[in-house]
């Protein structure tokens, strides 16, 4: 039996999950956070999602399968990491490119947050394949 309120709440409370991830995902870096709890939350989103309406339109809202957002995540994070040892630094080795934007500043990117968002996708991936699946097999 599917509920009006909770898909009603749902409505309301994806977005939020979702955006609050993102502040998770990118906040991660420097203080609590980062791409393993905001992938939770994500998984989180998804699960309330299919518990509201139903696994099959879960799935169609997230229009990928969970598996090859794992598989991403995984070559991004791997990719990053190993990015140092083709410049013959250390493993894991934080590298950082520098763009000097004028007025608004500079903007510093590295690969730390390209291995938070392959942890995050990772987490996504695992996380609703295995929700997906428990819950294809009790219907």
């Amino acid at each position: 039996m599917i509920s009006i309120i909770l898909r009603a709440a749902t409505r309301f409370l994806m977005p939020l999950q979702l955006l609050f991830s993102i502040f998770l995902l990118i906040r991660g870096h420097n203080s609590p956070g980062g791409g393993f709890a905001g992938g939770l939350v994500v998984a989180a989103a998804w699960t309330l999602y299919a518990l509201a309406t139903d696994v099959k339109d879960a799935r169609q809202l997230l229009r990928i399968e969970p598996r090859t957002l794992l598989a991403l995540g995984l070559l991004l994070a791997a990719t990053s990491a190993a990015l140092s040892l083709l410049l013959n630094k250390p493993f894991m080795t934080g590298q950082w490119a520098v763009w000097h934007l004028g007025v608004l500043g500079e903007v510093h990117l590295g690969t730390p947050i390209f291995f938070d968002i392959g942890v995050y996708l990772v987490v996504v991936g695992v996380t609703l394949n295995i929700i997906f699946t428990l819950a294809e097999e009790e219907s």
